[in-house]
């Protein structure tokens, strides 16, 4: 590592073993690094401890990044870049800047002419497309879905007049709390020929991937998304 670089460190996407999802030589610049902006301070520690549980924590100096952090204060996050450090950002889980925070981050970085290395790692919505049988040659990723019934019905005929005029696949994520009742809007308000794929816990042992019409789904026996 010689020239002064941002790293974006992926992390696993749930309790998995690290090395099922992700390359060795990223151990190697995560533990090179004292400098790190984090989603969460208390998640990146027990991350950084997995990738090797000899890491002295308290050598380490944090900067916590999240959806609360005011954009101004964001900037200065990269003071350790101006002083000839690299840096490391690491999301909550996933990769970095990719439905999270640590966008902005790397947006400043970039204008400053920093060095920004993504490193390889596991991306629930990526592995998702792959699994669905979905047009991977064109898709969009639209975060969550209104929570308001009326707009998000709005959402779901904008999504489907999309799939239909574009063959363009519609990618979205949901809390899981939400997650069940986001399923039954779909299958009341969607047309029966529309495909959808669930997909959750991506990595590990009770990974679900499915895809059926909606028309098949309302027949169909619905996976228990409560906490997935």
């Amino acid at each position: 590592m010689d020239k002064t670089t941002l790293y974006l460190i992926p992390c696993t996407l749930g309790d998995t073993e690290l090395s099922n999802v992700l390359p060795a030589a990223n151990a190697n610049i995560v533990t090179s690094l004292k400098y790190f902006i984090v989603e969460n301070i208390r998640t990146a520690r027990r991350f950084l401890k997995k990738v090797d549980r000899n890491i002295n924590i308290d050598e380490l100096e944090f900067f916590e990044l999240n959806g609360h952090t005011p954009a101004e204060v964001i900037s200065s996050f990269l003071k350790p870049m101006a002083e000839g450090h690299s840096m490391g950002v690491i999301s909550e889980a996933g990769c970095p800047a990719i439905a999270d925070p640590g966008a902005d981050v790397v947006g400043i970085a970039q204008s400053k002419g920093y060095i920004v290395k993504p490193l390889v790692g596991p991306s629930s919505i990526l592995l998702s497309l792959m699994g669905s049988g979905f047009n991977g040659q064109s898709f969009a990723f639209l975060g969550y879905l209104p929570i308001d019934a009326a707009e998000r019905n709005k959402m779901f005929k904008k999504m489907e007049q999309r799939i239909y005029s574009e063959h363009q696949t519609q990618i979205f994520i949901e809390t899981p709390y939400r997650n069940m009742k986001l399923v039954e809007d779909i299958l009341k308000n969607c047309q029966n020929s529309t495909k959808l794929c669930i997909a959750c816990d991506i990595t590990l042992e009770t990974e679900y991937i499915k895809t059926l019409t909606v028309s098949q789904w309302r027949k169909a026996s619905l996976p228990d998304l409560g906490k997935r």
